[in-house]
């Protein structure tokens, strides 16, 4: 184990060095801060943001069916479709009352003047086997993106035909209707939700520090850090299109990091000013000590997040790329104008106290920097550490287990919303009389002549093949655009809402009935696409490409904790934790979601399966946030070994003192990975309540049970590190004893966090 140096050999590190001038320079760090976020802001308003295209996704059908799409400039415009059902079981579409009521909408809908293209059922033959349903169908004039903010005079038309014909149902259903009811109901909630994120971290800060100075800084830091990198994403959107959803996930990594790192940062600094140090003496400590866990930490999590870049999938390579942006971007404020804020403020960082809080605090002996609580806790884990591992690990493989049989799926939209959105309904009584027509396959035909006797032949022969297979019960209907030489050829799949079903409609379509018709004309493209079809090929591709980012994440973050600590043992150790909080986690997800297990006490619903891009997204985003807690409360351990207590004294030294910050930083991750989890959108809720639950566990079983009881276990050996991989790269960057106090406590200095 190497030793550190002594007082007056210089900081070392990287983090010591940017502290240390920024503390020194402090307006000069602040204004090249501020500069820093407002210059991004301009550049990406300047340059604006490039959005992620339907071809840019991924690597399937459905990407070659979007690139000929878009290459003929062919803008598939918003098509909508009204059921007219009788409610008894008499009522035919036969029926004078009922053919009257698809009249009232042919002529109500073409009335409103904002759609095209309407068509009669009985023109198209889009009557139920039954005879009970009708679709009129339309296409909405205009720009496809903003049908859903045009197509309220329709709805309006479709709801007074139903006011005329109660004895039937009349309702509307297609991209801009389902646009804006989506709008409308969970706009606002996700607003809400995002906006509710940063009063609420801010209040636990405040609880946390007693102040509202020093509460403020580490949410002013993240908002900053989240500024700067929306600024800074328009403009790499111009070289990597960026999605709405990476917008999202930044904002919720940025606020978790952003506050963790601050929060590390200043509570050493408080810490050391309780112990009796100088301002300046508080702030070089803290840039050597938490300053270097925030960039071990931080370097950690950018390479986590850089393995979603390897899915090849568009929406996981932009949410990659904004969060490690983001977490970058925390990390450099962190150590660089946060250490200035500090200098400049001084002991006015405790203004703003509350009295309450301060004056129990104080009575608690504050200045001490442990935990009562995980003191005790970890008491008995020390005196039985092999106990507590067997019942800590034991609990969390039993709480794993579910996962072994996890089941992923794009989810319909009955599973997505439940009965929370009256559209629902309409999509389930359509899918029930029309099995698929909610969400048809829709073929995309290429050809060097698409009016050619040939080409036309091989479509006729695909649209009579489709049914008679028993992969559609039709209608199958064709869209020529002669000029562009391309046909859409829409299938209704036998299976309708049923995932499974309708994925083996459509792989008799893609295997047998194509390779029949279609396949058999030289020249001729045939991808076929859809929601199906989208779902299968997001399925496979992300299924190709789990192995690789795994492996590239465990073996990068394995490298990068054998390099910061030179301990072949604690690399290992700290791979194994993470995996198992990870495991525990996936087990959760599938207990509560796929079986239903306690699904209400979280507002919740057994869908019978977990969002398809949930566990990938999940293993990376908790693989790295895991390693913030990791690698401070390592580092802590570390440091106190470093000064020469033995394994045990350090492993006490280092969890109890920073048992009250990683519990703040937790309970700030669950709260507001939580607010997610209160949302209508079942994947929403999935991800709020599996990361929330990861959190939870990383920072109490793991952290405060499973990791002190492995190294006490492991006594010497954590230090473990072969000689043959001493030519290795030295991060560890020790740095030199603190000299002692300078002059007297001060209660009103800091007050670590306790519990």
């Amino acid at each position: 184990m190497p030793v550190m140096g002594r007082a007056g050999s210089g900081p070392r590190g990287i983090a010591a060095r940017a502290g240390g001038w920024s503390a020194q320079h402090r307006w000069a760090a602040v204004g090249i801060w501020v500069l820093f976020v407002l210059l991004a802001m301009v550049a990406g308003s300047a340059a604006g943001t490039v959005e992620l295209k339907d071809s840019e996704q991924l690597s399937g059908e459905t990407t070659q069916a979007a690139r000929i799409t878009e290459q003929a400039g062919i803008e598939e415009p918003a098509s909508e479709s009204v059921l007219i059902q009788a409610k008894d079981g008499s009522t035919k579409a036969s029926d004078p009352a009922f053919r009257k009521a698809v009249d009232d909408v042919v002529r109500a809908v073409e009335g409103t003047r904002e759609v095209t293209a309407v068509t009669s059922p009985y023109e198209t033959k889009s009557i139920s086997r039954d005879g009970r349903s009708a679709l009129v169908q339309f296409d909405v004039r205009g720009d496809p993106g903003t049908a859903s903010e045009r197509i309220d005079p329709v709805l309006k038309a479709v709801a007074d035909v139903q006011d005329r014909h109660p004895d039937l149902r009349v309702e509307e259903l297609g991209g801009a209707s389902m646009g804006k009811t989506f709008d409308e109901a969970f706009g606002d909630d996700f607003r809400r939700a995002e906006f509710s994120a940063v009063p609420v971290a801010l209040g636990i800060l405040l609880i946390a520090f007693g102040a509202l100075v020093a509460a403020l800084l580490p949410v002013l830091l993240a908002i900053t850090a989240i500024m700067a990198t929306m600024g800074l994403m328009g403009v790499v959107s111009h070289v990597m299109p960026m999605s709405e959803t990476a917008s999202s996930v930044m904002l919720l990594v940025g606020l978790a990091v952003g506050v963790d790192y601050c929060l590390f940062y200043l509570r050493r600094e408080r810490e050391e000013r309780a112990a009796g140090r100088d301002g300046r003496t508080a702030i070089m400590i803290a840039a050597a000590t938490s300053g270097r866990a925030v960039v071990v930490s931080g370097v950690t999590v950018c390479v986590a997040m850089a393995g979603m870049l390897f899915t090849g999938i568009g929406e996981f390579k932009s949410m990659g790329l904004a969060s490690l942006t983001v977490v970058a971007v925390a990390m450099v404020g962190s150590v660089t104008v946060l250490p200035a804020l500090l200098s400049l403020l001084g002991e006015r960082v405790e203004k703003g106290r509350l009295p309450f809080l301060g004056r129990r605090k104080r009575a608690a002996g504050a200045h001490s920097g442990e935990s009562r609580v995980w003191t005790r806790v970890l008491g008995g884990v020390l005196t039985r550490p092999l106990v507590s591992l067997l019942v800590a690990a034991g609990a969390l493989v039993a709480i794993a287990l579910p996962a072994l049989g996890m089941k992923t799926q794009n989810f319909t939209l009955d599973q997505e919303f439940g009965d929370s959105v009256p559209i629902v309904a309409t999509y389930e009584r359509i899918n029930e009389a029309f099995p698929g027509g909610a969400d048809p396959a829709q073929v995309v035909v290429k050809a060097d002549d698409i009016d050619s006797v040939q080409v036309r032949q091989a479509i006729a022969g695909f649209r009579e093949r489709a049914v008679s297979s028993g992969a559609s019960e039709g209608p199958v209907e064709v869209v020529t655009h002669k000029a562009q030489n391309v046909a859409f050829v829409s299938v209704p799949l036998v299976g309708g809402s049923d995932q499974d079903r309708a994925e083996k409609s459509l792989e008799i379509l893609r295997d047998q009935v194509r390779s029949a018709t279609l396949g058999k004309v030289d020249g001729v493209e045939a991808p076929i696409t859809g929601q199906v079809a989208g779902s299968k090929d997001f399925n496979d591709q992300l299924t190709g490409a789990v192995v690789p980012v795994f492996a590239f994440v465990v073996l990068f973050a394995f490298v990068l904790m054998l390099l910061s600590f030179r301990s072949l043992t604690i690399a290992v150790t700290a791979i194994v934790l993470n995996l198992l909080s990870v495991g525990a986690a996936y087990g959760i997800l599938t207990a509560v979601f796929q079986h239903g297990w306690g699904a209400s006490l979280v507002g919740a619903e057994g869908v019978g399966a977990i969002i398809a891009w949930l566990p990938l997204f999940l293993f990376v985003i908790l693989f790295g946030l895991s390693m913030d807690y990791h690698v401070f409360v390592v580092s802590r351990i570390r440091e106190a070994r470093a000064q020469g207590r033995d394994t045990r004294e350090a492993i006490t030294h280092g969890v109890v003192t920073t048992a009250g910050v990683v519990t703040s930083a937790a309970v700030i991750m669950v709260a507001v990975f939580a607010i997610f989890g209160t949302l209508s959108m079942q994947s929403m809720k999935q991800m709020g309540v599996g990361l929330a639950a990861a959190v939870l566990i990383d920072a109490t079983v793991i952290r405060g049970v499973l990791l002190p009881a492995v190294m006490a276990l492991l006594g010497e050996r954590n230090w473990y590190f072969p000689k043959w991989l001493d030519r290795l790269p030295d991060m560890t960057h020790d740095e030199p004893h603190a000299p002692e106090p300078t002059r007297a406590n001060d209660a009103r200095g800091a007050d670590p966090v306790r519990v």
